[in-house]
């Protein structure tokens, strides 16, 4: 940083997130300053030697009130010079884009945020782009969606167009169904989309974006498919692909497509894919401008030895007018697997392989991340442990329809 002074880094975390993201600013000489959810202030292990202040907003199940964050933060900033609004978790990107807007502030704006939020805006411009997606339409207009389903035969998946991931999707298998569901919503209809359900193997690439150019990117395969997951129970899990191959190099190259396409030209996307069963094409699922969730940056430390929340305070520092490169990675690969547990402290001591680097320590929560140099050691014992922590420890829950800690 040539500045005459610290670059001044305001972070919007409404979740706890992006702690490492935090220790590298503070490590590049950076001024720190996190607003938070006033849920979170007496219960949070946000790493405060990293961070010069914490501010709170007033926070409804951690959402905020947009005008008060902006009239917050503009308040803020009459004593300090912000050169940064950094969201660290996907329900703050639309927040952290009003206040870039409003303060004028580099950093993607309202429009293109919402490519990289709104389920629905993303397939409109990637459809315009020329990716692959699965058929949709918008729950608008009655016409257009009795069409749709005439055209287009079940099963097909409400979504709903401002959540992340599985929340709050629910798989549709007629009509009737549909309608009821849609009724259901009242006036809230217009926030969701339907789509058809691909079956398939669910994919997603992580990559580190700079001056256009994509910096770094790996593709990981799911296990059972996250929606299946968070609808019916069991072990979440995901494997870094094996380089070099037919579907990874796939998936490499659609996802420079839909970066390109969307329009982010720095920071780091989590994207996901489907690989159809019965048609043996790549479909584009959905994207994001954010570090992938679930411990998929520690799935991807422990494979390449880069870590994402780091890389993207660096990309976040140098903004376009410092050089940045990422670091040589290393081409192991790894396995990660997350599950709900029946015991408030699971007991993994059996799970004892020398392969193991990692393991989660949160209640009711069992996980582990297995590393090794062969792809084959890594699915030999990831499977194995699957079916060994069905059996030892999960627990299910029901599918979330909003976000919750």
């Amino acid at each position: 940083m040539n500045s005459s002074h610290p670059l001044t880094i305001v972070c919007l975390a409404s979740y706890e997130k992006g702690h490492e993201f935090l220790r590298e600013c503070k490590r590049q000489g950076c001024r720190v300053l996190l607003v938070t959810s006033l849920s979170l202030k007496d219960n949070n292990d946000f790493p405060r030697d990293s961070i010069d202040d914490v501010f709170y907003m007033q926070d409804d199940n951690k959402k905020w009130d947009r005008t008060g964050a902006l009239l917050g933060i503009s308040y803020l900033a009459r004593s300090e010079t912000i050169d940064r609004v950094v969201p660290l978790d996907d329900f703050d990107l639309e927040m952290a884009a009003a206040v870039r807007e409003h303060l004028r502030i580099p950093g993607l704006g309202e429009t293109t945020t919402r490519y990289f939020r709104d389920k629905l805006a993303m397939r409109v411009r990637a459809q315009a782009a020329g990716l692959n997606i699965p058929e949709f339409v918008h729950v608008l207009n009655y016409a257009r969606i009795t069409e749709f389903m005439q055209k287009v035969p079940p099963p097909w998946v409400l979504k709903p167009r401002m959540l992340a991931g599985a929340i709050g999707i629910k798989k549709v298998h007629d009509a009737g169904q549909a309608w009821a569901l849609i009724h259901a919503l009242g006036d809230e209809q217009s926030f969701y989309l339907l789509e058809r359900y691909v079956p398939g193997d669910i994919f997603h690439v992580d990559s580190i974006l700079y001056e256009g150019r994509i910096r770094f990117a790996i593709a990981s395969g799911y296990g059972a498919p996250p929606m299946e997951v968070s609808h019916g129970g069991g072990v979440f899990s995901t494997r870094v692909l094996e380089r070099g191959t037919e579907i990874e190099r796939g998936l490499i190259e659609k996802n420079q497509r839909v970066m390109a396409g969307l329009g982010l030209t720095q920071g780091v996307s989590h994207t996901e894919f489907i690989h159809g069963r019965e048609d043996g094409k790549i479909y584009f699922l959905e994207t994001s401008a954010r570090v992938g969730g679930a411990h998929i940056a520690d799935l991807i430390e422990a494979a390449t030895g880069v870590n994402m929340w780091r890389e993207w305070a660096k990309v976040e520092i140098a903004g376009g007018t410092e050089p940045y490169e990422a670091p040589e990675a290393r081409q192991d690969y790894a396995g990660l697997l997350v599950s709900l547990a029946r015991q408030e402290w699971p007991d993994t001591s059996a799970y004892n392989d020398a392969e193991i680097v990692w393991r989660m320590s949160k209640k009711h929560h069992v996980g582990l991340i297995v590393r090794s140099p062969e792809l084959r050691r890594v699915n030999e014992l990831l499977d194995g442990y699957i079916t060994r922590v069905r059996e030892d420890f999960a627990a299910t829950a029901p599918p979330k329809d909003r976000p919750s800690d």
